[in-house]
């Protein structure tokens, strides 16, 4: 969500503006050489509720003006933006038109821009996708934004993320940070500085740290996301992955039904279902084939435990 247009002594040169144009399907566009600052409509306030007060008009059509007005200050073109040059970022919004103008905006400088609309589907792309940057909203269904960066950070996964939100307390922000979050926008907020706080993630070296795992003849590798035991290689989908990383990190220890569902499939209640069964008898089948000593074992009106054969 940005900033509306503000009125009074900027009102020309909000009228010589164009108005954006249509983000394509995938969210990216030819980059264009002139600024073009989103138009959207303010959030009322932190429960998430919209006043059609806040609304903002667009502006007429006319031609595109070097200057996008905050505040009283004026951001100039010159002070340049660095070209996405194909680098890629995963935006997890709910808000279909905030998400198609943020799409479009970023695609329009270069950045290659997938979406997701829950908080369900955003993990699972930032698990997988690839993404060189998250731009997570807080307020999600599903699952919310701090759920999700609390998930990745205990994964190993280190993709940077900027943290969406119209909770701008204090105490709000240092939440989203210490969940894992790398940087923290307040809704509305201008496009100029949400493109600069996306380009000074990228700017940011990349952390070397040990991201494999190892119990005996099982490997783990979190970045590469693969799985092998011995030379054998285990083809795992990704909550057989995430089930075993679980596991791994928490060998010859009990782990019950109830701690998989609420750490693995983080549900905030226990279901009544044999979900955690079915994943592991696929798991095990996996892991222990027939000529192998086991290393899953079903621990009796328990749950599981993984060791390393004897």
């Amino acid at each position: 969500m940005v900033l509306p247009r503000n009125t009074g002594e900027n009102a020309d040169a909000q009228e010589a503006r164009s108005e954006p144009s249509t983000a394509s399907a995938q969210g990216v566009r030819t980059p264009s050489h002139d600024f073009k600052p989103l138009e959207k409509r303010v959030s009322a306030v932190q429960n998430g509720s919209q006043d059609e007060s806040n609304v903002a008009e667009k502006p007429d059509r006319g031609p595109a003006a070097p200057l996008e007005a905050y505040g009283s200050e004026a951001v100039s073109e010159e002070m340049g933006f660095r070209d996405g040059a194909m680098a890629s970022v995963l935006l997890i919004e709910d808000d279909k038109e905030t998400a198609n103008e943020i799409r479009a905006e970023l695609g329009d400088r270069g950045y290659i821009v997938d979406w997701a609309a829950d908080g369900i589907e955003g993990l699972d792309k930032a698990r997988w996708g690839g993404a060189e940057v998250l731009v997570i909203d807080r307020q999600l269904p599903g699952m919310d934004g701090l759920t999700i960066i609390e998930a990745l950070r205990y994964e190993g996964i280190r993709t940077p993320v900027l943290v969406l939100s119209a909770l701008g307390a204090l105490d709000d922000r240092v939440r989203g940070l210490r969940a894992g979050g790398d940087d923290y926008l307040t809704k509305p907020f201008a496009t100029v500085e949400l493109i600069a706080r996306i380009e000074a993630l990228l700017r940011r070296p990349t952390e070397s740290r040990d991201t494999l795992l190892r119990v005996g003849p099982l490997e783990l590798d979190l970045m590469e996301r693969t799985a092998k035991r011995g030379d054998r290689i285990i083809d795992l989908l990704p909550r057989e992955f995430r089930l075993l990383e679980y596991m791994m990190r928490r060998k010859d220890q009990v782990l019950t039904r109830t701690m998989l569902l609420e750490e693995v499939w983080k549900y905030k209640f226990i279901p009544r279902t044999n979900l955690v069964d079915v994943h592991m008898g696929r798991l095990r089948h996996k892991v222990d084939e027939p000529n192998e000593p086991p290393m899953i074992h079903n621990v009796r009106g328990v749950g599981f435990i993984l060791h390393a054969p004897a």
